[in-house]
C-alpha cells in the first residue's frame, strides 16, 4: 500500500468515526449518520441546502447576504455541494417552523441549514440550526452570534465554522484573516505594500504605503501584531506592527547587519529570524520585552526561514549546510540540527502545522516548483501542487488547508494567491485586487 493510500484510508476512518460520534446518538436505529466519505483521496461532496435566512426584524437584505456567504464558505472547501434554491420544494419562512424532512430528502439534501437575522441599531444577532435530513433530527443545538452590522460577514463565517466543525469533526477556518504583500507596477519596478483581508479575499485593508519594499509578513499567535521585513532603511530589516493602530517599530537593529524572515514563537514573546553579517546568515532569537538577543546557529552556511513547532520546543528551518537547500529541525534554544528532507531537489520555506503533525514546504526539482507536506520526521512526503513557480506556504488555523504564492511564466508573469487542501484536492485561486504574494494566515479571530 502506498503512503498516499495509507493516508487517505486513515483520513476516511477518522472522518467517519468523528462524524459518527457527533451524529450517531441522534440518528434512529438503522439510519446512516451524517458524514463525509473519503475514498482514495476522492471525496464526493456532501449535498446541503441553505434557504435564505429569515428576517426577524430590521435585517433587510443582510439575512440573504449572510446565508449566501455561509454557502460559499462551505462549498469552497470542496467537501460540500450546495443544492440551488430553485430546486427546493419546501420554503422556510420562520426559524421555529417544523422541518418537512421528506421534502428535503426528495432533493437529496443530506444537511439542512436554517437561520434568522435580527438587527436593531448597532447590533445584529444571527442564529442558525443544522439538521441531519435523513435521520430526521437536528445535529446539535442551535447557536447564535452577535455583532455590529458592519461585521455581518464575520457572523456568516462563524456560522460556517460551526457547521463545518459539526459535520467534519475538525476546527473551522473561515473566521480568519490573511496578511499578504499587494503588488503593483511593472515587473522590473514592482511596488509592494502590506495588506490584510478576510480568508476569502473580502474586506481588504492596506497597512503600509508603497514607499519601500516589504516582504514576508507574519501574524502573531493572538493576531494583533504583524512581523515583516522592510527595505525602508535601504537594507532588509525586521519591523513589528500593531494591527489596530498601525504603529511600527524596528526590531533587532544592529549596525552592519541585515535581518529578515521573522516569525513569532507560540507565546508571542520571542521572534526568531535570520541575521546576515559579513556574508553569513545565522538564526537568532529576540525576546521582545527585554531585547535580549540569542544566537541559535553558528555555521558557514545560509540558515533562514525558521518556524516554531506549536509547543515551542523545536524550530524547523532551511539550510544549505549539506551543499543544497534542505530542511532541518533543531531544539528551540539552538543545538544539534537533524536533516528531515530526503527526496530529490531543493527544499525551503518550511512551516510547522498548527496541529503539530506536519510541515509544509516549497520544493524545486527538475525545473518545477511544488508545495508539499511531510511528517515532522520527514516521512510521508506528499507534493500538493506543481507549476512554474509555487512558493511560501502558510497554514489555515485548522491545519487542513495551505495557502501559497503562484507566479505564472513569462516576462509578464504575475504573482497570485492560491489555496489547496492537504490531500492535494480543491486548488483554488484567492481573489485579490491585483498581483499578490507572501500570504500568512491568522489564527481564528476572537
Amino acid at each position: 500500500m502506498t503512503q498516499f493510500s495509507r493516508l487517505t484510508r486513515s483520513a476516511a476512518l477518522l472522518c467517519t468515526l468523528a462524524l459518527a460520534s457527533l451524529a450517531g446518538g441522534l440518528a434512529p436505529a438503522g439510519a446512516e449518520p451524517l458524514r463525509i466519505v473519503i475514498d482514495q483521496g476522492v471525496i464526493e461532496p456532501m449535498p446541503f441546502a441553505i434557504p435564505a435566512f429569515t428576517d426577524e426584524g430590521g435585517a433587510k437584505d443582510l439575512a440573504a447576504k449572510i446565508s449566501a456567504v455561509v454557502a460559499a464558505d462551505l462549498a469552497g472547501t470542496g467537501l460540500f455541494r450546495e443544492i440551488p434554491a430553485d430546486a427546493h420544494i419546501s420554503r422556510v419562512t420562520s426559524f421555529d417552523a417544523p422541518i418537512a424532512y421528506a421534502d428535503w430528502q426528495a432533493i437529496n439534501a443530506q444537511a439542512l441549514i436554517t437561520g434568522a437575522v435580527q438587527a436593531s441599531g448597532d447590533r445584529i444577532v444571527v442564529k442558525f440550526r443544522l439538521f441531519d435530513v435523513f435521520s430526521g433530527q437536528p445535529l446539535g443545538e442551535g447557536l447564535q452570534f452577535a455583532g455590529t452590522p458592519g461585521s455581518w460577514r464575520r457572523m456568516a463565517h462563524k456560522v460556517a465554522d460551526a457547521v463545518y466543525s459539526r459535520i467534519t469533526g475538525e476546527g473551522g477556518y473561515f473566521d480568519s484573516r490573511v496578511v499578504y504583500v499587494s503588488e503593483s507596477g511593472p515587473k522590473n519596478q514592482r511596488q509592494k505594500r502590506l495588506a490584510v483581508m478576510d480568508y476569502d479575499g473580502a474586506n481588504v485593508q492596506y497597512l503600509t504605503d508603497s514607499s519601500s519594499i516589504v516582504l514576508a509578513p507574519r501574524f502573531s499567535p493572538s493576531g494583533d501584531r504583524i512581523l515583516y521585513t522592510s527595505y525602508a532603511s535601504g537594507f532588509p530589516n525586521i519591523y513589528l506592527m500593531d494591527v489596530g493602530s498601525l504603529a511600527t517599530q524596528q526590531l533587532a537593529q544592529q549596525d552592519g547587519t541585515m535581518t529578515f524572515a521573522p516569525r513569532f514563537s507560540p507565546d508571542g514573546g520571542t521572534v526568531v529570524f535570520s541575521l546576515e553579517r559579513g556574508g553569513n546568515s545565522d538564526l537568532y532569537a529576540l525576546n521582545i520585552s527585554s531585547g535580549r538577543l540569542s544566537q541559535l546557529t553558528n555555521a558557514p552556511s545560509i540558515e533562514t526561514a525558521p518556524s516554531f513547532s506549536p509547543d515551542g520546543s523545536q524550530i524547523v528551518f532551511e539550510s544549505d549546510r549539506s551543499g543544497t537547500q534542505q530542511i532541518y529541525v533543531m531544539p528551540a534554544g539552538g543545538g544539534e540540527a537533524r536533516r528531515i528532507s530526503g527526496g530529490k531537489g531543493r527544499y525551503g520555506t518550511p512551516v510547522w502545522s498548527p496541529r503539530g503533525d506536519m510541515i509544509a514546504f516549497t520544493k524545486q526539482n527538475e525545473g518545477r516548483f511544488h508545495i508539499g507536506v511531510m511528517r515532522t520526521d520527514g516521512s510521508e512526503e506528499r507534493l500538493l501542487t506543481a507549476s512554474f513557480l509555487d512558493e511560501g506556504p502558510t497554514w489555515a488555523p485548522n491545519g487542513r488547508v495551505v495557502m501559497f504564492t503562484r507566479e505564472s511564466a513569462g516576462a509578464g508573469g504575475q504573482a497570485q494567491l492560491f489555496s489547496v487542501d492537504i490531500s492535494g484536492r480543491n486548488l483554488r485561486q484567492i481573489p485579490t485586487e491585483g498581483p499578490a504574494s507572501d500570504p500568512a494566515w491568522s489564527p481564528l479571530l476572537p
